[in-house]
């Protein structure tokens, strides 16, 4: 398997991108984005399960409910949600889908929908139309940077990387880009993730591979604890290169290549927070399942007192522990154990037993006041074990939510 920290959804075979400037951001920023393959795609994607959706998310779900084997192109915006916006708003993201069509030559349910920035607020669909004709005329495979950047709300960087993977019938090559930096939290957030790949590989199958590495990577982030009305996760397969994935060993290579690419993407979403200045890799272990875990864990990682210690470099372990114990699911105090480590694992151990160990509290501070660094907290009361990526909460995360409107 190869890396590449610089590819984009246009590295697979058969697909371009293009991206403009219709007016939707006040800086002038790009802010509309499309793509699109040069045949067919097989689809699948995962949505928000906040009860608030989006049009466009009800719009994809219905198309993909309809098409999932023949979608053509993603057409995307930011500087406005077009959520919460009622009859309207279901018809503009319609007629998204309408206006690509009609200038791509395909159907309108061969187009996918997205949608990112301020709720509550009708898209200005002039704007939008002259965004997609201006972005269709810049399609190219060489743009797959400026879809990146076109999606980015209050993210500061591109989010983009593609990864190339042996299997038996040859290479195929998956391509992805996502945005976040705000309202992040399982179930997913205020994100896009946008993937694409050139192998041969059926709509159902395409289906499980999408979901598991969710699971394991855009499921597993959080800034904030909130989750958002647009978050959107797909992936399509054009089959470009005429390697298939249908054989069990192929499926694994596969599925193993997209969790990279999906790990890589979602954590450079945390390390985006907004206004973060800390990446925290959080590891529960020996409760009794994996589902058990990952709530203890996400239990830490929302936690407004946990995250402020973060921000201060506070070794406040007291708060994680609290922070378990409200988790809703039962351990003993007496059998929890916790470490805390920057280059290797369990470097530090603070508590054995329930019972604090005799560390001194600079080796502790040194810790937290790392960038980057992780915490172990293990039971034993079974096998079952989870990973959260989170951030701290700083004065800056205030300020840009306080007036994010304005």
């Amino acid at each position: 398997m190869k890396f590449l920290a610089d590819g984009t959804i246009t590295s697979p075979l058969g697909f371009v991108a293009g991206a403009s400037s219709c007016g939707l951001k006040k800086n002038g920023a790009l802010d509309m984005m499309l793509f699109s393959s040069d045949r067919p795609c097989h689809a699948a994607a995962v949505f928000t399960r906040n009860q608030v959706a989006a049009a466009p998310v009800i719009v994809d779900r219905r198309t993909l409910a309809d098409n999932d084997s023949a979608i053509h192109a993603v057409v995307g915006n930011s500087g406005n949600a077009n959520a919460c916006t009622g009859a309207l708003g279901l018809s503009n993201a319609e007629a998204m889908q309408t206006a690509v069509a009609a200038a791509l030559g395909c159907e309108a349910n061969q187009v996918l929908v997205l949608s990112t920035g301020v709720i509550g607020v009708q898209l200005p669909m002039e704007k939008i139309n002259a965004g997609i004709t201006m972005a269709v005329g810049d399609l190219s495979a060489d743009h797959g940077m400026q879809a990146a950047q076109a999606i980015m709300t209050t993210d500061t960087v591109p989010k983009h990387a593609a990864v190339r993977v042996e299997l038996p019938g040859g290479t195929v090559t998956i391509g992805g880009m996502s945005k976040g930096s705000g309202m992040i939290h399982p179930d997913m957030a205020t994100m896009f993730g946008v993937h694409t790949t050139d192998a041969v590989i059926e709509a159902d199958v395409l289906d499980q591979c999408l979901r598991t590495a969710v699971d394991q990577s855009y499921n597993r982030i959080s800034v904030d604890g909130d989750t958002s009305t647009n978050d959107t996760v797909l992936i399509l397969a054009n089959g470009a290169n005429g390697v298939t994935v249908d054989d069990a060993r192929s499926r694994e290579l596969f599925q193993e290549a997209l969790n990279k690419l999906f790990v890589y993407l979602a954590q450079q979403i945390v390390r985006d927070g907004e206004g973060a200045s800390k990446f925290v890799e959080i590891n529960v272990a020996g409760t009794e399942n994996d589902q058990t875990a990952h709530q203890i864990a996400n239990t830490i990682a929302t936690s407004a007192l946990v995250k402020t210690a973060f921000a201060g470099s506070d070794a406040n372990w007291g708060r994680i522990l609290a922070a378990a114990g409200r988790a809703g699911v039962p351990f003993e105090q007496e059998k929890t154990a916790l470490w805390v480590g920057v280059a290797g694992p369990r470097e530090l151990q603070l508590l054995v037993g329930g019972t604090p160990t005799a560390y001194l509290e600079k080796d502790a501070a040194a810790v937290f006041a790392e960038p980057e660094f992780k915490i172990w907290f293990e039971l034993d009361q079974g096998s079952g074990k989870a990973t959260v990526w989170t951030s701290d909460l700083t004065h800056d995360y205030v300020s840009i939510n306080a007036d994010y409107r304005s």
